[in-house]
């Protein structure tokens, strides 16, 4: 797609992303494929609120400006990254939709599967790239693998990301992570997440496959199990409990009791007010022994 068409829908794209609260100062970027090796894309340094078709700029494929006067969004590389992994990809977006950033900042999974359209069209939960620089090898490398498997995912401290074969495809997928998200968080403000059974997911994996939203290359789940997925992170790593509580004797072993916490969790989502329980029954018991 090329033309004035592409770049009257590519701005007003991007003012949709400023007006839904998902772009805030010069966050957030779009882009489309034009051509081979071709993208149009908004430019740096510029309110989503405030672009128009003129601002607008074309690169190729190593990230260099090749039409249009403004430079190139410093993060152009993870469009990039994601257009090479998919080609099936015409659109890509880059937003930092409030709870579905709070998600990956905080470090807690979203791969939880609540919702059956979610599942459908989405897939079994939305992945999280892990935490790195800005513009890193880490990051890209990342980000590439990611889209091989995923129509959208969250970047730890950097939003979330979502592609389409157009705008509208893309754009409403990353308005589905952003509503999932802030589902999710409510739900476990008012207690827990109740997953759906194995039975159940494998049925909307079924129909997942049947309408063909697998991305391309990925193994169909519909004639086989439901893939296990990785625990939610929301029990951090030993490191996150190693401070000692006053009046704590210096043997107490927080690392461990880190690791059993854990193991009592085995992967599931804590109650709300259980962690703090857990962790609390935890060092008393590792205070008597002392």
């Amino acid at each position: 797609m090329n033309g004035p068409f592409a770049r009257s829908l590519l701005a007003r794209t991007a003012r949709k992303l400023h007006s839904a609260g998902w772009c805030a100062n010069h966050d957030g970027n779009a882009s489309i494929r034009i051509g081979k090796d071709r993208f149009l894309c908004t430019p740096t340094a510029v309110s989503k609120a405030d672009v128009d078709e003129s601002m607008l700029i074309v690169v190729d494929g190593t990230g260099q400006v090749v039409e249009g006067t403004r430079r190139a969004f410093g993060e152009l590389e993870l469009h990039l990254a994601v257009y090479r992994a998919r080609p099936d990809a015409q659109a890509v977006l880059h937003a930092h939709p409030p709870f579905a950033t709070a998600f990956g900042v905080a470090g807690v999974s979203l791969e939880v599967s609540v919702l059956p359209e979610v599942l459908v069209s989405l897939g079994p939960g939305v992945p999280t790239v892990p935490l790195s620089l800005p513009k890193s090898p880490e990051l890209v490398r990342g980000v590439e693998e990611a889209a091989k498997k995923s129509h959208a995912f969250l970047v730890a401290g950097n939003g979330a990301l979502a592609l389409g074969v157009d705008l509208e495809q893309a754009y409403l997928r990353l308005e589905l992570v952003e509503h999932y998200a802030k589902v999710v968080h409510l739900a476990r403000q008012l207690g827990s997440v109740k997953e759906l059974s194995g039975e159940q997911q494998k049925k909307m994996l079924e129909a997942r496959a049947k309408a063909g939203l697998e991305p391309p290359g990925v193994q169909s789940w519909a004639s086989g199990p439901v893939p296990v997925k990785a625990p939610s992170p929301i029990v951090k790593t030993p490191a996150a409990f190693a401070a000692r509580p006053a009046g704590a004797p210096p043997s107490t072993d927080f690392d461990a009791i880190a690791e059993r916490v854990a193991r009592q969790l085995d992967g599931r989502t804590p109650a709300e007010g259980e962690l703090k329980k857990l962790i609390a029954d935890e060092i008393h018991a590792a205070l008597a022994g002392a």
